[in-house]
């Protein structure tokens, strides 16, 4: 007797795995931005932190070093914490004062972003723009890079933007970078150890 294929008929099943994809796809870069925003507005408050003793209460650079391996000490099993990527997270603070604009614009990049954004702007406005560009365009890191170096802000006369949040397509160069990205990857996000629930999470984004 012939099986009976019409309860599964392959037109349908293939929209349907189609349709599935795409939930997942979105549902993953939604996850991965969250993650990223705690995980930089963390990086945020940190290098708040230091910079506040630093201007008020002395503290040298030397402190930097010293937390950074206390820091290793306590949690060896995250990453983030070093020497270098603590500098980043202070001079991240001094270059945005308000955590209104960080959670607005820069915590809905990639922490390399922001990194590159650090390095090679002087400027609020500037770094702004390009965080949103960022995020409107779904531009990479390598792309980003790029219009900073060819002047895009000022060949475009700086437009101002208005903040609105953008969640990248699932298939742009941003969100296939967010998901990757070591910063906010199961094994390296500080807060793996935050909870079983986030655990499940990252863990879903990175499978």
């Amino acid at each position: 007797m012939p099986q009976d294929n019409s309860l599964f008929p392959a037109d349908n099943y293939e929209a349907f795995l189609k349709d599935l994809k795409t939930r997942i796809r979105r549902a993953q870069v939604k996850a991965a931005l969250a993650v990223n925003t705690e995980l930089i507005i963390l990086y945020w408050q940190i290098g708040q932190e230091i910079l506040v003793r630093q201007q008020q209460e002395g503290w040298g650079t030397k402190v930097i070093d010293r937390l950074a391996k206390d820091l290793k000490r306590e949690f060896p099993d995250m990453k983030g914490f070093s020497p270098r990527n603590l500098k980043y997270m202070r001079a991240f603070a001094e270059a945005y004062p308000d955590q209104a604009i960080v959670q607005r614009c820069a915590a809905q990049i990639p922490w390399r972003h922001n990194q590159v954004l650090i390095d090679k702007l002087n400027a609020q406005p500037e770094r702004i723009w390009y965080a949103q560009q960022s995020l409107d365009n779904g531009w990479s890191r390598d792309i980003l890079v790029m219009q900073i170096e060819s002047n895009l802000f000022q060949r475009q006369g700086g437009a101002v933007t208005n903040f609105e949040r953008t969640l990248p397509p699932e298939q742009s160069d941003l969100a296939q970078q967010l998901i990757k990205d070591p910063y906010v990857r199961r094994e390296s996000c500080p807060f793996r150890a935050r909870g079983r629930p986030l655990q499940r999470l990252l863990l879903f984004v990175l499978t």
